[in-house]
């Protein structure tokens, strides 16, 4: 196989703990999907372009390159992404 190296792209990101207010991109379980996953009564989740994804406490929310958001654990966001420190112009 052939190596590769991801492109050094900025992203956006924000961590969300419980208690937090959720951010926009974020919906709450409520009709057919808290029936379908009880569990998860007043905890929120993304639309992703791969599907529905829960947002756990702790977990970055990312901004991807297309104005997708998808969730991120803490430990794999602290492996792959470090502070930019730029300005992002757009």
């Amino acid at each position: 196989m052939k190596l590769y190296r991801k492109k050094p792209i900025v992203i956006e990101a924000e961590q969300w703990n419980y208690g937090d207010e959720p951010l926009p991109c974020m919906q709450p379980y409520e009709g057919r999907l808290l029936e379908q996953f009880p569990q998860y009564e007043n905890f929120y989740y993304l639309e992703t372009l791969e599907g529905i994804m829960h947002v756990s406490s702790g977990d970055y929310v990312i901004k991807g390159i297309q104005g997708e958001f998808y969730p991120c654990k803490p430990d794999i966001f602290k492996e792959t992404y470090e502070e930019a420190n730029v300005e992002l112009n757009y």
